[in-house]
């Protein structure tokens, strides 16, 4: 499938090439996101510094008295800083496909610089240099911190010092993309999209359409025409019957697409019709309309002047004895 080449977006700054020699839209990761990472990725690690800690706690108390020494208690903390320092990165970026928990919250990932995955050296080499010169910095850190944000702010992809030297590259994962939504239907195939039987119309079919009709301004010809008569033939196996003329298969897809929606928010219409009938407390509560603005009072109709009849001694208007 070949995309019609869009302008280039002005937040695709990743510099990331498919093997296709296409341009990805991928944001690189900068200062504030990747420090916002970190601080969560501070708090798992110190989660894990307690458990491990606490188990580490255990094990010295079930050792025999002469066993214990200072020798092996400072071993056992060494231990202790590389599994929460290095091995936290290391193995999240192994099982979890180059993130962390904090650049999971964030959306971000860890790549190589051609945009492949990243692999267990290349983690190991960002985590020791990390550890040495970034966070904590354990050689002279207030320079060596002043130097990591200075490279990042420098840096056309913000990558840091354990970037450079391992050949990564911080990425965004979610798409800052502009959605566009489905084409309306055609009016003249509203009628016939109305008698369809969409019982066998999967969601993953439904799904895919859905897609193709979002993407249709990127396709280019002929691969636009041959995904829509593909797509249009699975629709019309499941769904019937025919459209009654020719039309392009875009505007059925979009009528069937179109009808779908349309029942399924009858649908919900209706159930929450009866959930507000069972359950009236389950129901939102009524938004109060605003109270309209008072209008100047009318004036008092004119009253008619009356006197007593003559003959019952009771008020008549003048009117009424003309």
């Amino acid at each position: 499938m070949r995309a019609q080449p869009p302008p280039p977006a002005p937040w695709a700054d990743a510099g990331l090439v498919s093997g296709e020699a296409v341009e990805l839209d991928v944001r690189a990761a900068r200062l504030g996101s990747r420090v916002l990472a970190l601080l969560i990725d501070l708090v798992a690690q110190l989660v894990v510094a307690l458990l491990l800690g606490t188990a580490l706690s255990l094990l010295v108390v079930s050792l025999p008295g002469d066993v214990m020494d200072a020798a092996l208690a400072g071993g056992m903390q060494l231990v202790l800083v590389v599994l929460v320092l290095v091995g936290y990165p290391v193995l999240m970026e192994r099982f979890a496909r180059g993130r962390t928990l904090g650049k999971l919250a964030v959306g971000l990932r860890v790549v190589r610089a051609d945009g492949g995955p990243v692999g267990i050296g290349q983690s190991l080499t960002r985590a020791l240099v990390g550890v040495a010169v970034e966070w904590p910095g354990l050689v002279l850190p207030l320079l060596s911190w002043a130097a990591s944000v200075t490279v990042m702010l420098s840096d056309p992809r913000g990558r840091r010092l354990g970037d450079l030297v391992a050949g990564t590259l911080v990425v965004h994962t979610r798409s800052v993309g502009a959605w566009r939504p489905a084409p309306p239907p055609v009016p003249p195939l509203v009628g016939w999209a109305g008698t369809l039987d969409l019982t066998r119309l999967d969601d993953g079919l439904a799904l895919a359409v859905r897609q193709y009709l979002a993407r249709l301004h990127q396709l280019a010809q002929p691969d636009r025409l041959r995904l829509g008569r593909d797509l249009w033939a699975e629709v019309a196996a499941v769904t019937s019957p025919p459209p009654p003329w020719a039309a392009p298969e875009p505007a059925y897809l979009a009528a069937v697409l179109a009808e779908r929606g349309r029942r399924a928010a009858y649908r919900l219409g209706r159930t929450r019709a009866v959930t507000a009938t069972l359950w009236p407390e389950l129901a939102p509560a009524p938004v109060a309309a605003p109270a309209a603005t008072p209008l100047r009072p009318a004036a008092p109709a004119p009253t008619v002047p009356t006197r007593p009849d003559p003959v019952r001694g009771q008020p008549t208007s003048l009117d009424a004895r003309r």
